[in-house]
């Protein structure tokens, strides 16, 4: 096989891969279940990889044993519902660390490990929020690993409005 033909070939596997792995990304955003969840943006910009927002997902539990007390390292298994994320702490966490707390009278949970949300280069930074807004993202919730964020949005007095990032 000549040098032409061999690199034609490379690049026709390479085209396959990515289209099955794109093709695998869809059927799970179809398919898996999904919901908005709290942000708490953080380290907006890395050199080596691009222009994203790493963001650390905060949810609701909908119950707590105990005194509602800060504690790491609890288990969380995570479920959307109403177009919600919600933690439950059932004893069935799939490993998911969480931070918890329960500052507004109602517990909830931070996930220690965050998720990136890639940007364009030409938008301004979406986490930069005025006074009186929340980021939001909307996520899907892989059977493991952590959740896979579909697209930002911004809650402002009660309503949740989905950012245009292109």
């Amino acid at each position: 096989m000549s040098g032409r033909r061999a690199g034609v070939a490379l690049a026709i596997v390479h085209v396959a891969l990515i289209g099955l792995l794109g093709l695998k990304l869809l059927a799970d955003r179809a398919a898996l279940p999904r919901g908005w969840a709290r942000t708490l943006p953080y380290d907006p910009s890395l050199p080596i990889r691009g222009r994203y927002v790493r963001l650390r997902l905060e949810v609701p539990l909908d119950s707590l044993s105990g005194d509602g007390a800060v504690r790491r390292g609890l288990d969380v298994r995570l479920e959307a519902g109403e177009g919600r994320l919600r933690g439950v702490t059932d004893g069935e966490g799939g490993g998911r660390a969480v931070t918890l707390d329960s500052a507004e009278g109602a517990p909830r949970a931070v996930l220690v490990q965050p998720v990136a949300f890639f940007i364009p280069e030409h938008i301004p930074d979406p986490s930069v929020r005025p006074a009186g807004e929340e980021l939001w993202a909307e996520v899907t919730i892989p059977r493991r690993g952590p959740p896979r964020p579909i697209r930002l949005g911004i809650r402002k007095g009660g309503a949740l409005t989905p950012l245009d990032i292109r």
